[in-house]
């Protein structure tokens, strides 16, 4: 059987990160694409050195050329700058919407029929103008964001409770931003929601503590931002789309009524398999919830209109 192939456009932290994971796990063959001479190759070729302790068979290539990423089934954009301390991620919006813009033209010419998974930031904005110059099927372009946010979230909640994390089920919705949708009352400690473990000004100080989770690492780091949980988190859409599973994920998709809201990608549920986005979960959300995640939806529908004009 023919494997899969997967693009990683960006050979940076989380593109290379991204690249090794899907590797490791032998869901396809990657090609790894930068337009830096000699990076994408040189991370390439040290990942495939890797194979005989690893024990994995599928393979990596770096190119500087999109011919190589010719047939590709999914393609991952981590290309674009990263943040800096004190940027926001709607700071990167005029550099990375060039970047972005370019690429998915690029790789649209070569792989017509690839899903495409967006991480670049600012996340929302740069998966609606991926699906704006892909000329796709808005359920083929989808972003990478709730997936990060609920694991973050999760893992806080894990903290808190001093409980293991395999028994912690987070949900967050909404922009990849501060004005993300933490939800407790979709966030369970095996079946039980957090609201019935954790005292409300818990609950609020985790919900902040989750909206400016990016933050605080490019805090630490000084120097770069995440890629070790953000990669994780679309190697899982890659995995779930390859594998056809029909998972369930808070991910950034095309909405069209849904919650309300339409014309706009934003985070929610949605189900994921071979032909990308199946259908997005619609759940009942409280009054507070919804409002936020409204809120949060106008702040992205307005970058989004502005984001046309600088490509």
């Amino acid at each position: 059987m023919a494997k899969n192939k997967v693009t990683v456009v960006g050979a940076g932290n989380v593109g290379a990160t991204a690249a090794q994971r899907i590797v490791e796990k032998q869901l396809a063959d990657v090609v790894l694409i930068d337009i830096v001479e000699g990076l994408p190759q040189g991370k390439a070729l040290d990942m495939m050195q890797s194979a005989s302790t690893e024990g994995f068979d599928t393979e990596i290539i770096g190119t500087n050329d999109y011919a190589d990423t010719a047939g590709s089934d999914v393609v991952v954009i981590t290309a674009g700058i990263a943040r800096k301390p004190g940027m926001s991620r709607d700071d990167l919006l005029s550099t990375n919407a060039k970047i972005v813009g370019s690429v998915t033209k690029q790789v649209v010419a070569n792989s017509p029929n690839a899903i495409i998974v967006v991480v670049s930031n600012p996340l929302d904005v740069m998966t609606f103008l991926s699906w704006k110059e892909s000329g796709l099927d808005h359920k083929r372009v989808v972003g990478m964001a709730g997936v990060l946010d609920s694991s973050r979230y999760a893992m806080f909640i894990s903290e808190a409770l001093n409980c293991s994390i395999k028994d912690v089920r987070a949900m967050v919705l909404g922009g990849h931003g501060d004005t993300m949708v933490p939800v407790p009352e979709y966030s369970t400690v095996n079946g039980v929601s957090i609201n019935q473990l954790l005292p409300a000004d818990k609950i609020e100080e985790i919900n902040t503590r989750t909206q400016h989770g990016g933050a605080e690492i490019v805090k630490h780091l000084k120097t770069g931002s995440a890629y070790y949980a953000p990669s994780a988190s679309a190697v899982a859409m890659v995995e779930a789309i390859l594998l056809d599973s029909d998972r369930i994920l808070p991910v950034c998709a095309y909405l069209q009524g849904e919650y309300g809201l339409s014309d706009v990608y934003c985070g929610v549920p949605a189900a994921l398999g071979k032909d990308g986005i199946s259908r997005v979960i619609e759940i009942d959300l409280s009054d507070a919830s919804k409002k936020a995640l409204h809120s949060s939806a106008d702040q992205v529908r307005e970058l989004s209109e502005k984001v046309l004009t600088l490509v």
